[in-house]
């Protein structure tokens, strides 16, 4: 215990000295002004200190880990904002520098979490284990990957073609059947039917999100951008629900045994 409190501090410590000499090269480099105020380097101080912490395991179980890596980046991400607001970014810029932090954040923590399921899979097969679930389930998902393409890519082509058949001026079937009905629903039902059979599967609604992307160019413009939610965030929450009642169901089983 003794020990994982010492390393929590040195790279604490670390990080907080390296986010302060980061500070005076940002700022007198990089800005163009003469030096960094008390409030930029304090700043800079806490966000390496939060980084050093990064490097650590935050728990021991999957549950905890994701709620720990959560206020993680809260933390991280409201001092990211706030230097970056002290250096002069607004709204939009602001925005975009939170989306490249998150970014990098989810690519390291992705990172950092296949080599440690890479580990697990090494010591299960020494102990003459099954190897487990694949990486986020990939193989899993594979199976509704056809029903994501049919879904988000061949009915809207389908529906498109109904629409030019029927009435070029307004798309009725794909424009508006298909966005506020049909994706959504499908997309929550296929998204609950995966988590009953397989548990949490976050690569699905990412998915369906990808495979209508090229839709909305193809089809529309930019403006229906927001088609992908209709389905990825259904199929997401579908997803949960399927998971949740997948691990409701034994224990309404052995209760009642």
């Amino acid at each position: 215990m003794k020990k994982i409190d010492r390393s929590w501090i040195v790279r604490i410590l670390t990080g907080a000295v390296l986010g302060l000499v980061f500070s005076f090269v940002l700022v007198s480099y990089i800005v163009g002004t003469r030096g960094p105020s008390p409030l930029t380097c304090l700043l800079c101080a806490a966000l390496g200190a939060s980084a050093g912490a990064a490097t650590l395991p935050f728990a021991d179980d999957g549950k905890s880990l994701l709620l720990c890596s959560a206020a993680h980046f809260g933390i991280t991400a409201t001092l990211f904002a706030l230097l970056m607001v002290q250096l002069g970014a607004r709204d939009g810029e602001l925005l975009a520098w939170e989306v490249i932090l998150a970014l990098l954040y989810g690519v390291i923590w992705l990172g950092r979490w296949i080599g440690w399921y890479i580990e697990v899979v090494q010591l299960r097969a020494l102990l003459g284990l099954a190897p487990g679930p694949s990486p986020l389930k990939w193989r899993e998902t594979l199976p509704y990957l056809a029903f994501a393409l049919l879904l988000c890519d061949v009915l809207p082509l389908l529906l498109r073609w109904a629409d030019h058949a029927v009435s070029a001026d307004l798309p009725v079937l794909s424009g508006l059947l298909l966005p506020y009905l049909l994706l959504p629903a499908a997309g929550f039902s296929s998204g609950m039917s995966l988590g009953k059979r397989q548990g949490m599967c976050p690569l699905y609604p990412a998915a369906c999100f990808v495979c209508y992307l090229p839709m909305v160019f193809l089809l529309f413009n930019s403006s229906a951008l927001f088609h992908c939610f209709m389905v990825a965030v259904p199929a997401l929450v579908g997803n949960v629900l399927g998971w949740m009642y997948r691990r409701a169901v034994p224990r309404k089983g052995r209760g009642t045994t």
